[in-house]
């Protein structure tokens, strides 16, 4: 009896092995066995011809919402929207009511992410109890519960003690602090990034300084403590700069910015639609070059999709009333292949390696980010020529707020294999031959 997954005529692309070729690859037990020609038959051979074989996408930190923001997002379809934008791997953050701050709390998200079955889920706990800024939170024991890294986010981690502290202690665990760095006393009652559209509009402001004095800020602890500190959602040309000149002297510091930030600029609010109120919010067209620059100079590590799902009821108030936030799980890949591939700023192995390989290393993730001879089987399908235009009411997700509602994108995630299993397919069933039990079909 054979087992496993063979995946023919596709085109891998890995860079953690400097892999772009036309080949074939084989999983067994949940693994990669062997990568090449000839290599057999499987209990499930999948068709890959004019499709792209990647690493399982990884994302850096989404927003799963349960417990308690349950009207939002469930761990079951969070996660089931990862495997639709093809995330094999996803890093929850702690914004839950109760936030993530126990023991209990890291276990429910754990045993909530194995009872849906889709994607791996690893956990990001509070940085301080209950996102308060003050008091550092019981870091060993969220340690031993299985927490990967530390952050209050979307809140920034405001007091600067408390980030010096938490960076001392979790390098003594190997465990990453993230942060989104933002200054709360420059950024109250702010609704768009500060500059001419918003005096245009008359609308409150979210000024650049904000997010770059929390980057020099953490920037300088880093260097100080030793600690590792990741820079969420960066969107200022200040802030990718101070990261540019601290990698220069080695200082343990990465950063990521989202599909949307280079999608996007601050004159999409001139439709007061609050699909576009993000945070950090859309920058004007320097600021969105600069962190284009930064990711093709590699100074920019990943691209994370900020995931932030609102209920419909929530974002249908008025734009000073919507909370901040878009979904972005589903439509991560399509738009940096649409906006950063085919314009020519990135290969896909640069994409893969921001979408995949970089945030895997970054977070601790062994044998995740490789499609190597022993790293998991986790693979992401790609048909990079695909159009398709975005419903988000078709979309796994329990929400539906994404800015590029209605926009054609180009790339589609035809399938989804996490573990040596083919969790989620939109292929014509003449492409797979074999066992498909547990198939979720888009």
């Amino acid at each position: 009896m054979t087992r496993g997954v063979i995946i023919r005529n596709g085109r891998i692309v890995d860079p953690s092995q400097d892999l772009d070729r036309e080949t074939d690859l084989l999983i067994e037990d949940g693994k990669v066995v062997a990568i090449g020609h000839d290599l057999g038959n499987a209990g499930c051979t999948i068709d890959a011809t004019g499709w792209l074989v990647l690493p399982g996408l990884v994302d850096m930190h989404v927003e799963l919402r349960e417990p308690g923001f349950e009207e939002d997002e469930v761990i079951h379809t969070g996660t089931a929207a990862a495997l639709a934008g093809g995330f094999t791997t996803i890093a929850c953050l702690p914004s839950t009511d109760p936030p993530v701050d126990t023991q209990a709390g890291v276990e429910f998200i754990l045993h909530q992410a194995q009872r849906a079955n889709h994607c791996h889920v690893a956990v990001l706990a509070s940085v301080s109890k209950g996102r308060e800024g003050e008091q550092l939170a019981e870091i060993g024991s969220l340690v031993a519960a299985g927490a990967i890294g530390f952050t209050d986010a979307p809140l920034p981690i405001h007091n600067a003690e408390l980030m010096r502290r938490a960076l001392q202690y979790c390098r003594m665990f190997d465990r990453l602090i993230l942060n989104r760095p933002r200054v709360i006393e420059l950024t109250r009652n702010g609704i768009m990034h500060e500059g001419l559209v918003s005096t245009l509009l008359g609308l409150p402001g979210l000024p650049v300084e904000a997010e770059d004095v929390m980057t020099s800020r953490d920037v300088r602890l880093a260097e100080a403590t030793g600690g590792r500190v990741h820079l969420m959602s960066l969107s200022s040309e200040g802030s990718v700069e101070l990261v540019r000149r601290a990698k220069a002297r080695g200082v343990a510091v990465t950063a990521d910015v989202s599909p949307s930030h280079i999608a996007f600029g601050d004159e999409e609010l001139r439709s007061f639609d609050p699909n576009f109120k993000l945070d950090p919010p859309l920058r004007s067209r320097n600021h969105l070059e600069a962190c284009i620059e930064g990711l093709v100079d590699g100074t920019i590590d990943c691209i994370a999709s900020a995931h932030a799902p609102r209920a419909s009821e929530k974002k249908m108030l008025e734009l000073d009333m919507a909370p901040f936030g878009a979904i972005g799980l589903e439509t991560a890949l399509a738009t940096v292949n649409s906006r950063l591939i085919e314009t020519g700023h990135l290969s896909w192995s640069d994409a893969v390696a921001k979408l995949s390989t970089n945030p895997a290393r970054i977070l601790g993730l062994e044998h995740k980010g490789s499609l190597a001879v022993g790293a998991d089987g986790d693979v992401t399908l790609v048909d990079p020529h695909a159009d398709w235009v975005v419903n988000p009411h078709i979309f796994q997700s329990k929400s539906s707020n994404t800015p590029f509602s209605g926009c054609e994108l180009r790339g589609q995630v035809m399938s989804t294999i996490v573990g040596g299993q083919l969790r989620c397919s939109v292929a014509a069933e003449s492409r797979i031959d074999g066992s498909t039990g547990g198939l979720v079909r888009r």
